[in-house]
């Protein structure tokens, strides 16, 4: 997409429903395309062609085709599950493979914003009840009777007037010759007819390969003849190689030939940040040879970029009127006249993905063709990069979507397999992988934005706000796509800070624009991260002074059951669902709160220095509350012994799946809260490794994370499941802290701010 065109959107965007590009970015939708919601609304839309998803050998394997990316999400257990279940297929005979990255057959693969499953869930359900009906149409044709006489049961179809049966091997190539149902012809099976959806006891299709190496990652993959390369990047945002001398560096062993990377003109998106590659027989040569480069660089003008001064920035940004994003009542008139006030300023610096695999992809160019493996979470936005820059056609460009050591976002954009692919090209076709190290992947990652979240109420005679303004300032994801792009965007603000659906008749959210100064990306979860916890930490404190008990108390805030239409509350993104099948619906929202609150027993007695902690958030369409025992002891070490989650994300089809990834947002957002920080000097990230940006530890988690389930039965439609549960984390714990020790933590990471001071 063209600046001009990025700029004309951003532009409108308050008015407009938002759209995801071909390259994952969110922009402006154009009238036709504001009437599609979902996955109809993505790039490359939904398929359910049977032809594309499965085959069935004579021996009776059945092979499904996992189109989305697996990162430890389970996703290519849960998505061949959903076609399995509707094919009556034996799982212990189901083999599943990956798709290349071919959105003409498969449909949008992007694999982000938590709505894998509920995109295709009903796409993967016509997918296996269509093979189901053709192996029944096979069947009967063979026996010569009528389809409504035959059933397919367990891997087998059976006559019901005789009994006969015959496998699906046998069936199979008369199966594959039958056309596909239309849709309206399919024979969707009823909930209680489920196998696998919904239950427990479906294995994990990867599970044995992961745990015992059997498995191809991003940074495993070899080919015939391949070179090595890392780069050396400029490590302040817009910068640029004036000069390099390689003279040292060609004289490592091991190392073939150094080359220059072009940089990317702001503003870059998902580009190279160019630099000067090392290409070496071997990683550690490359790494060798990288060090003994000669390099001057032009820092450009973010070279002044400091954390400390930015954050005052934010703060004074945060103080004074800004951009208006939604507005009730009369807020600031209710403010003025109020003599009870409180206010409170959060801040949460940047954070890095630091995924355990970091960035790893191999190409190969040849013939006017290229070839690439990489762990990527967007192979079609991989496509398109790498065709724009070796000057192919994305048909001509061929992805292998390996397994993914994490992704949280990361890995949506794909930089490091355009570099793999120019470098392969440099080397006159021969394949070259390219590793990212740890410092690399944190210098120059996609950071998730640092933000200043200001709130401001009155309240009335018994502490209950009667206006409430909140200013939220941090720099725009929309800033790697338009330069000059600042301040938080309508999808953005739609991350809990315009959304919340609170009982305040004067309700006021505004957004300073601030500008960006290194790479701001999606991270797990988004800006709802910084927005829930400044809110739901504000309501305990609010809870506090009002000396009301703070479940009751935001209970209370929430008010009676009843859906919203998001676009009451200035929400015209909705995470791109329509606000009709997806009203914010606060009986949901309180269940999960009631539930959290009675299984983490709410209200019990607690030993000295313990305390519980709540929090609630709506998001990627789903309600999750939490709540965590802290205990502060008297040297200021903190512990959390036990944490409870409710969630409501509609039905559960994968339980197991879906309760793993509640338990790793837990240990995600709690690592984030206590030690996640990027800070910058000079332009430059200050982190480099494991030991300056720190992750949670297995001592350091909690003992107990237990997972609760509202229980639903396809009366509401699915929501989103591997973010929704870190924005809550965070709060939930300060507001633990704050119940043992009566100490208000405002700015993350915790860190010391407990640790008892000694002279």
């Amino acid at each position: 997409m063209s600046r001009r065109t990025w700029l004309k959107g951003v532009g409108a965007l308050t008015g407009l429903a938002l759209t995801v590009g071909a390259s994952g970015v969110v922009r402006a939708a154009t009238s036709d395309e504001i009437k599609k919601y979902g996955g109809d609304a993505m790039p490359g839309g939904l398929v359910d062609d049977t032809l594309a998803f499965v085959s069935i050998g004579s021996d009776g394997i059945v092979t499904i085709v996992a189109h989305r990316s697996e990162m430890g999400q389970g996703v290519r257990t849960s998505l061949p599950m959903v076609v399995a279940d509707e094919l009556e297929a034996d799982w212990s005979k189901v083999k599943v493979v990956q798709a290349l990255g071919l959105e003409e057959k498969y449909g949008n693969q992007n694999t982000d914003g938590s709505r894998s499953m509920r995109h295709s869930f009903e796409p993967m359900r016509r997918v296996g009840a269509a093979a189901r009906q053709m192996l029944e149409i096979a069947a009967a044709q063979q026996w010569n009777v009528k389809p409504d006489e035959v059933r397919a049961s367990k891997h087998e179809v059976v006559h019901t007037r005789s009994g006969r049966r015959l496998g699906y091997g046998a069936l199979a190539d008369a199966a594959a010759k039958i056309t596909p149902p239309a849709a309206k012809d399919l024979r969707l099976k009823k909930p209680a007819e489920f196998r696998y959806i919904g239950k427990e006891s479906t294995r994990g299709i990867d599970f044995k390969n992961i745990v015992t190496g059997n498995t191809h990652y991003g940074i495993d993959t070899r080919l015939p003849g391949m070179l090595y390369a890392v780069i050396a990047r400029p490590l302040v945002m817009g910068g640029k190689v004036t000069s390099f001398d390689a003279s040292a560096a060609l004289k490592v062993p091991g190392v073939i030939q150094v080359v220059e990377l072009k940089s990317s003109p702001a503003p870059a998106g998902f580009h190279p940040l160019g630099g000067i590659a090392v290409v070496a027989s071997n990683t550690w040569a490359a790494m060798k040879g990288r060090e003994a480069l000669k390099i001057t660089w032009d820092d450009g003008k973010h070279a002044s970029y400091n954390s400390v001064e930015y954050k005052k920035t934010l703060q004074e940004a945060a103080r004074k009127p800004a951009k208006v994003v939604r507005n009730n009542g009369d807020t600031m008139s209710t403010l003025s006249k109020s003599s009870r006030r409180m206010e409170a300023e959060y801040y949460l610096p940047h954070i890095a993905h630091a995924t355990m695999e970091p960035p790893a992809a191999t190409a190969q160019v040849s013939n006017g063709k290229c070839e690439v493996w990489a762990c990527v979470q967007a192979p079609q936005a991989t496509r398109e990069i790498i065709a724009t820059h070796l000057k192919l056609k994305p048909e001509d460009v061929t992805v292998h979507v390996t397994l993914l050591g994490g992704g949280f976002g990361r890995k949506s954009k794909p930089d490091f397999a355009a570099e793999a692919a120019l470098l392969s090209q440099a080397m006159k076709g021969v394949p070259v992988k390219v590793t990212w190290t740890r410092e690399d992947d944190i210098h120059n990652d996609y950071f998730h934005t640092v933000s200043v979240e200001r709130l401001e109420v009155s309240l009335d005679t018994a502490g209950r706000p009667t206006a409430w303004l909140h200013r939220t300032a941090a720099p725009t994801i929309a800033s790697i796509f338009a330069e000059g792009a600042k301040g938080e965007q309508p999808f953005e603000l739609g991350m809990s800070a315009v959304n919340i659906p609170f009982t305040i008749p004067n309700f006021r959210v505004e957004a300073p624009e601030v500008e960006a100064h290194t790479r701001i990306g999606w991270f797990r979860s988004v800006s709802n991260i910084p927005h829930v916890f400044a809110i739901q930490s504000f309501v305990a404190e609010l809870a506090a002074a009002a000396k009301r008990d703070h479940r009751d108390y935001l209970l209370d805030l929430i008010g009676p059951s009843r859906k919203i239409n998001p676009r009451d509350m200035a929400d015209e993104w909705n995470y791109g669902e329509s606000p009709e099948r997806y009203p914010l619906d606060t009986g949901r929202m309180r269940k999960t709160i009631t539930l959290a609150t009675e299984k983490a027993g709410w209200g019990r007695k607690l030993a000295k220095g313990h305390g519980l902690g709540l929090a609630v958030s709506y998001s990627f369409v789903t309600y999750v509350a939490v709540v965590i025992e802290a205990v502060v002891n008297a040297k200021g070490e903190l512990s959390v012994p036990r944490v409870d989650i409710a969630v409501d994300c509609g039905p559960q089809i994968n339980p197991d799946r879906i309760r793993s990834q509640l338990e790793g947002a837990c240990i995600m957002g709690l690592s984030l809260a206590l030690t996640g920080e990027i800070t910058f000097k000079d332009g430059r990230a200050e982190q480099g490794n494991f030991h300056e940006y720190e992750v949670m530890r297995s001592m350091d988690a909690p003992r107990e994370i237990r997972v609760h389930f509202v229980k639903h039965d396809f009366d509401v439609p699915l929501g989103g499941v591997g973010e929704p549960a870190t924005p809550p984390i965070a709060p939930a714990l300060c507001n633990a802290i704050f119940a043992a020790t009566g100490k208000r933590i405002r700015d993350l990471p915790l860190r010391n701010q407990l640790q008892a001071k000694t002279s």
